[in-house]
């Protein structure tokens, strides 16, 4: 029976438990939001010495940062080219070498304090799924190349291959990337935060922000937190009066859905070297498996007023266009996250009277770019340098995304109909 559960939560080991803040606290640096960026940022911070609280609404991991896909993919969605007529050229090729290396990073951290991320690290695809994704694979290769990126391109068999499907004749093979439990990764940064002395409190939604006599108040519901600097780190889970942050980007939600553990022949052909793989289309497909040989598919889109069986439809679709052989199998989760998206796909960083940083609008591409950022916040805090930031810093007002609300709606119902065609066999 197909239950809406986030899988990554239950296959996680268990995390660490943690309090909810009770009582007034002094820090050296307060940060709202225990996801990758937050986390990131305190370990950074706290190997250093620097005194560190974390504040979190909910539970480590509550928002995207638990729910997403699990790439670990370099990069952004825009083209290294792309980002170069965007930002000019000196900034992003900045931009596309950092990222480049944040997959390392990632793993790194996992490695320094073995996280049981259940991590691969074999790459990640880019599928060509029609001849003009199979162009947009070729502009990409060469860029990539171009900049000494370790990507292959694929084609034929091999392709077939890597993929384990014959729909797709040619794909970017990524080798720098690959995957984790995005619940586990944010379990295990806590797990670590905690062991270098970081105080992370949970079930303490904050509710106001507010500067006097050079000092933050970060407060809760029952108490506050006085700091000489702050980082918001909540992206697309950004909530309350205090801030205008979520305007600067608009929400899209990203559907997953997860299979029974599967096995046999048919099931083994199936991205056999443990990539996660991502098609060409407008409403892309995302497939990948987990440590117990389950498919999981995703999609950009939400459930609200949709039937219950719109997705199962268009899951069902997807497996047997890819991989049509598979024996009968049920599904068994299935759950939604949200993400902040750009129209140029960049993320945006901010300086707030230059004791309050943040971030917003990872457009998908949270797990490395938030670790990345994590640890140039607390770079930049150490030692003042903005090169540390890859990133100019903008003003809230020139990033606010003009009726952001109705974007997001429109997007919904755009990927809606496109699905809608898919299960129709109208849209390919």
């Amino acid at each position: 029976m197909l239950q809406e559960q986030c899988l990554w939560e239950l296959i996680a080991p268990t995390g660490e438990r943690f309090d909810s803040l009770k009582q007034d606290a002094r820090t050296q640096v307060c940060i709202i939001g225990a996801g990758y960026t937050g986390l990131s940022a305190a370990i950074h911070l706290a190997e250093k010495g620097i005194d560190v609280i974390v504040l979190e609404a909910k539970q480590v991991g509550s928002g995207g940062s638990g729910r997403s896909v699990g790439f670990v993919n370099a990069g952004t969605w825009a083209r290294p080219d792309d980002l170069n007529d965007y930002l000019g050229e000196e900034v992003g090729r900045h931009l596309t070498k950092e990222l480049g290396l944040a997959p390392s990073l990632v793993f790194d951290v996992i490695d320094k304090y073995k996280i049981d991320a259940q991590d691969t690290r074999t790459g990640n695809i880019h599928m060509a799924h029609n001849a003009a994704g199979e162009k947009d694979v070729d502009i990409r290769y060469e860029q990539l190349t171009r900049l000494g990126a370790d990507v292959e391109r694929l084609t034929g068999s091999e392709c077939h291959d890597y993929c384990g499907t014959t729909r797709i004749n040619k794909a970017l093979l990524d080798r720098r990337a690959g995957t984790i439990n995005p619940q586990a990764y944010v379990n295990g940064l806590a797990r670590a935060a905690k062991s270098l002395g970081v105080k992370i409190y949970v079930d303490s939604m904050v509710t106001s922000v507010e500067k006097s006599e050079g000092k933050w108040y970060v407060k809760t519901a029952e108490a506050s937190v006085q700091a000489d600097k702050t980082i918001v780190a909540t992206n697309a889970y950004t909530e309350g009066e205090w801030t205008e942050l979520n305007k600067t980007f608009y929400l899209v939600e990203y559907y997953q859905i997860a299979s029974e553990p599967l096995y046999g022949v048919e099931a083994d052909k199936i991205l056999p070297y443990k990539t996660g793989a991502w098609d060409t289309r407008i409403a892309l497909s995302s497939m990948r498996r987990d440590k117990d040989n389950r498919l999981l598919l995703g999609t950009v889109g939400g459930k609200k007023m949709k039937p219950k069986s719109f997705y199962q439809s268009w899951a069902n679709l997807i497996q047997k266009h890819y991989y049509p052989n598979l024996p009968k199998f049920e599904w068994q989760y299935e759950w939604v996250g949200k993400f902040g998206f750009t129209q140029d796909h960049i993320f945006r960083v901010f300086e707030i009277d230059d004791s309050l940083l943040a971030a917003t609008a990872y457009n998908g591409r949270g797990i490395t770019t938030g670790t990345m950022l994590g640890k140039c916040f607390a770079e930049y805090i150490l030692t003042g340098d903005r090169k540390t930031i890859p990133l100019p810093f903008k003003s809230l007002e020139e990033s606010k995304v003009a009726y952001n609300g109705v974007r997001s709606s429109f997007t919904e119902m755009g990927v809606s109909l496109y699905h809608f065609g898919q299960c129709l066999r109208v849209v390919r």
